[in-house]
């Protein structure tokens, strides 16, 4: 869930300038080394088979959209990664995000009610905020604005 968090707010808080580098990932390594440390969360760019948000532990990279192991594909690539400094607001707030879309995947699945008899039918929006489409991204959109950026 970070990884839609942070591409829907458009901000992977990682530095604007990058020097592009040939990285080649391997059984789940990537090298050269890229600076990150235990627990770091960063971001490939540019790969055609690994982009995405990652966290980097000593015994294997993660996957923060499912905290399995990442199953990073093998594949010499130039590109950028990143180390990203995402508050930690933030990343509480995108585990909320993930809790509220698990309790509400019903809701989520089908927004609209409808209702008809004698020819006559109708849909409403249902449960989102102003009576919106019922979306975590409208959900939280007053919580997330602060962290929104307009440009990479």
């Amino acid at each position: 869930m970070l990884q839609e968090v942070l591409a829907h707010i458009n901000n992977y808080f990682v530095p604007k300038s990058a020097k592009e580098v040939t990285y080649t990932i391997a059984g789940g390594v990537i090298s050269p080394s890229f600076g990150a440390e235990e627990g770091d969360r960063f971001l490939i760019c540019n790969s055609r088979r690994n982009d995405g948000v990652y966290t980097f532990h000593a015994n294997g990279i993660k996957n923060d959209d499912d905290n399995k192991a990442a199953g990073l594909q093998d594949e010499r690539f130039a590109g950028t990664i990143r180390v990203c400094s995402v508050p930690p607001a933030l990343l509480a707030l995108s585990g909320e995000i993930s809790s509220w879309v698990a309790a509400n995947s019903a809701k989520l699945a089908g927004p609209f009610e409808s209702e008809s008899f004698n020819g006559y039918s109708y849909k409403l929006k249902s449960g989102g905020t102003n009576g919106g489409v019922f979306t975590w991204m409208d959900q939280f959109r007053t919580r997330l604005d602060p962290y929104r950026r307009l440009f990479l």
